[in-house]
């Protein structure tokens, strides 16, 4: 082999290699929490291990770097966060969409955390002991001012997510007023009380079919019992914290569509369209703007792809990069 075509072969080899332990940020959050791995894992394409004592364990984070991009350069880049959804990773959006080719001539941090099968991106009350896991910790605190402290993101953010994530997406957005200039939900179970009656043994739809088989009295309680924490993590009942956030929502009905899907009512993705409506009918009560997309489509990955391509323009007008 010529030393030229070496070069060339190291030159595209070496993006995928893990990264050196000297190169791995020494950023550490408030809480101390840090980085204790990096790997490359392809071009652009960075996954983070963290020591989280919000967690009480290591957890994951993926990122996806914008165009010159280094840790040494003297200027920040705008974060995309993008949370997956229920029974799923970190790794959710690059497996099984086109976000890398996407955002690849975008200057944007796209942040892709782990976020627990069934995390639903909160702390959770655990009987009143709190405790870990401890998502929205590990992710507005820690996973923040890691990246802020030594990846080199900045303070203009926006957030979209699937199922789950579409849930965090909001609710993140909601309960950090200022935080985010957007938000974007695809399927996400936005009323977590929705079809609830006091005294009924139900815990909202969301929770009941998205995970079946956790105790969702772990996450927040029972809903009657612990009702002002159901209600600190509904976005539909914080929806008034929305306020100049650019929000758009979209979902299916559950009905086969024009990206394929179950030759009969997709059970999930039809409780989100009703979430979906009840959530944006409670915003446009607020007097907030809301964009809307329901359509003939199930819950599965070609139409969270399609949803994402559609609400990518707004995300990234939000951050001035329209």
């Amino acid at each position: 082999m010529t030393p030229a075509v070496l070069s060339a072969a190291l030159a595209l080899i070496v993006p995928l290699l893990p990264a050196a332990s000297a190169d791995r940020s020494t950023a550490r959050a408030s809480t101390g929490a840090e980085v204790v791995a990096e790997t490359a894992v392809a071009p652009r394409t960075l996954d983070l291990t963290i020591d989280s004592p919000a967690m009480g364990r290591t957890e994951k984070a993926r990122l996806l770097l914008p165009p010159g991009w280094s840790r040494n350069a003297g200027r920040t880049w705008p974060a995309l966060w993008l949370l997956h959804g229920g029974v799923d990773g970190y790794e959710a959006w690059t497996r099984d969409t086109d976000v890398a080719e996407l955002t690849a001539r975008t200057g944007v941090i796209v942040v892709m955390p782990n976020g627990g099968r069934c995390g639903n991106y909160s702390d959770w009350w655990n009987y009143g002991d709190g405790g870990s896991p401890q998502w929205e910790t590990f992710h507005m605190t820690e996973l923040r001012q890691i990246l802020e402290g030594g990846y080199n993101a900045g303070e203009k953010r926006v957030i979209a997510g699937n199922s789950m994530g579409g849930l965090g997406a909001m609710l993140y957005a909601a309960r950090f007023p200022g935080m985010f200039e957007a938000a974007a939900a695809f399927s996400g179970y936005l009323d977590t009380l929705h079809g609830h009656e006091p005294g009924d043994d139900s815990t909202g739809w969301g929770p009941a079919l998205a995970c079946p088989g956790t105790d969702w009295r772990r996450v927040w309680g029972d809903p009657d019992d612990q009702a002002a924490i159901w209600r600190a993590h509904n976005p539909a009942d914080i929806a008034g914290r929305l306020r100049g956030v650019r929000l758009r929502v979209a979902s299916g009905n559950g009905e086969a569509g024009p990206l394929g899907g179950m030759p009969f009512t997709d059970p999930v993705e039809a409780a989100a369209y009703d979430n979906a409506r009840a959530f944006a009918g409670r915003v446009r009560e607020l007097g907030i703007p809301i964009t809307t997309r329901f359509f003939d489509g199930q819950h599965d990955w070609p139409y969270w792809e399609r949803e994402l391509h559609r609400a990518y323009p707004m995300l990234m007008g939000a951050l001035g990069l329209g």
